[in-house]
């Protein structure tokens, strides 16, 4: 078992990248990726411009020092209103993290309490305009970063364990999540089931919900696991389930 999607202590994980790759080691990986998450100019959990130059620097000299034990490869997670040059990297995960309304960002994962208040507050208290805003975004994330990976498909229910704040049988919300998905099945991105929130005691099962992982997997497109790791003790949390999806 290997993972591709993991975060340093360059962005928002908690671990150096050496720490990291000793962990896969100690876990019998054969590949470790990287994929620290793009400079955006309003997001200080995500890389600076330094801090990138030092990322891909460091995942480079781990690369050549561990070549004997495991295969290193430096990804980034590009989000869709980042921009990097895609040449310095061995792959890339693109992701949609913010809602973009009169010229001002919103994130839809950084808690619980700010995104119910985004909903209040730009929606209107309607959840299902912010997943059709939200989902029209999802649908660009390979034109826009044509990444070999999509990340977290449904990010928006980050918070949403059991259906507590909307409802994902809503046909409007299926709807918007659907289009999305019929788009992307035509690019050749592979889809990641992220154990993510998970780790993080959000979630009881992986991104995405199983009647979208169902119908990727039905058209015959590549998945591939992650843990969205950010912390070396869940690495490859929740991999064991692999052969029950």
């Amino acid at each position: 078992m290997n993972n591709y999607h993991t975060h340093t202590c360059f962005c928002d994980g908690r671990d150096t990248p050496e720490e990291l790759i000793l962990e896969a080691i100690k876990l019998g990986c054969t590949e470790l990726g990287f994929s620290g998450h793009s400079h955006l100019p309003f997001d200080n959990s995500c890389m600076s411009k330094q801090g990138t130059l030092d990322y891909c620097l460091e995942v480079r000299r781990l690369q050549a020092k561990y070549a004997s034990q495991i295969c290193i490869k430096l990804g980034i997670e590009q989000d869709i209103f980042s921009e990097i040059d895609r040449n310095k990297y061995d792959y890339v995960i693109g992701a949609v993290h913010y809602i973009q309304k009169a010229g001002k960002f919103f994130p839809v994962d950084y808690s619980c309490d700010s995104f119910l208040q985004i909903v209040q507050e730009i929606y209107n208290g309607d959840f299902y305009t912010l997943a059709e805003d939200y989902y029209q975004l999802e649908s660009e994330v390979w034109e826009r970063t044509q990444c070999d990976i999509i990340a977290h498909f449904d990010l928006i229910t980050k918070y949403n364990e059991g259906d507590c704040l909307f409802d994902t049988s809503h046909p409007r919300y299926l709807a918007a999540a659907d289009a999305a998905l019929e788009k992307l099945m035509k690019t050749p991105a592979i889809l990641e089931i992220n154990t993510g929130a998970m780790a993080r005691g959000y979630r009881k099962t992986p991104y995405p919900q199983d009647i979208f992982l169902k119908k990727w997997k039905a058209s015959g497109k590549k998945i591939i696991w992650s843990s969205d790791c950010h912390d070396k003790r869940y690495l490859l949390y929740g991999f064991e389930e692999e052969s029950n999806i």
